[in-house]
C-alpha cells in the first residue's frame, strides 16, 4: 500500500444528526489510524459544518435559512425528533452512556486534521456564504475537487 492509497473519503449529503454522527466517527477513526480523510459536505449536509446563523439574500433563500436553519447543536435525528425533543432525548442518552457529543466528534476531527470541504454548487443554490460556515472548513469546491480526492482512496463512505 502507498502512502496515496492511505485515504479515506466521505461524501456527506444528509444534516440528519444520526447520519452526521456516523460520518464524523468514521473521519476520525480513519484518521486515527494514519489515514489522511476528507469529508466532502453538500446539500443539506452543510447544515453539519453551518455556524447557525441566518442565511440566504433572496426571499427564498431567507426563507430555506429559516426552516433549515444549520448548526452541528439544531440539526436532529432521522427518525422521532419530535420538534427537537427526539435531539434532546438523545444526546441526553448518549450523555448518559458517557458516548462522546457530537461537538466533542467535529472537534476531534478537526484535531486529527480531517480535512472539510464544501460544496460550492450546493452553497450556490442555499445562498450560504463561506462567511456562514465554521472556520475549520478548509475549501469550497466543486464534485471534481471531491472526485480527485476520492479516486483511489481505500476508504469511500456515503452518509
Amino acid at each position: 500500500m502507498t502512502d496515496s492509497d492511505n485515504r479515506a473519503t466521505i461524501l456527506v449529503f444528509s444534516g440528519d444528526m444520526d447520519k452526521v454522527f456516523a460520518a464524523f466517527t468514521v473521519a476520525t477513526g480513519a484518521a486515527s489510524i494514519g489515514m489522511d480523510t476528507t469529508m466532502f459536505f453538500t446539500f443539506w449536509g452543510i447544515k453539519a459544518i453551518q455556524k447557525g446563523n441566518m442565511t440566504g439574500s433572496s426571499l427564498w433563500g431567507r426563507l430555506m435559512g429559516l426552516m433549515n436553519r444549520g448548526g452541528i447543536n439544531v440539526i436532529g435525528p432521522s427518525r422521532f425528533n419530535f420538534l427537537g425533543a427526539g435531539r434532546w432525548m438523545l444526546k441526553n442518552m448518549m450523555r448518559r452512556k458517557q458516548v462522546v457529543s457530537l461537538d466533542e466528534l467535529v472537534q476531534m476531527a478537526i484535531d486529527l486534521g480531517v480535512h472539510l470541504l464544501a460544496c460550492d454548487t450546493s452553497l450556490t443554490v442555499m445562498e450560504i456564504t463561506r462567511d456562514d460556515l465554521i472556520p475549520e472548513v478548509e475549501e469550497i469546491v466543486g464534485v471534481g475537487t471531491f472526485l480527485q480526492r476520492a479516486a483511489g482512496a481505500r476508504v469511500q463512505v456515503t452518509f
